[in-house]
């Protein structure tokens, strides 16, 4: 066998494994397409887990907040 036919053999075997390889990692992380930002963020908070503590501050937080007050044409109409 020629030397020469052997490193073009290796190379495109190198080849052949790098291009499945790609194709590999290609699968495992497909792309989502968006129509609008909003979709891209319901889909991004569907995917991320909140940590506990974060949810109980945010909780607190709320709870604090003073009520708010009632819109101007309740107040006028006297609705509730």
């Amino acid at each position: 066998m020629n030397p020469h036919e052997k490193s073009k053999l290796n190379q495109r075997e190198k080849e052949q494994a790098s291009l499945r390889q790609d194709a590999g990692q290609n699968t495992q992380s497909a792309a989502v397409e968006f129509a609008n930002p909003e979709d891209m963020l319901r889909y991004d908070a569907a995917q991320t887990e909140v940590p506990s503590g974060l949810v109980e501050r945010l909780q607190e937080s709320i709870q604090k907040e003073p009520p708010r007050p009632r819109n101007w044409w309740q107040r006028l109409f006297g609705s509730p």
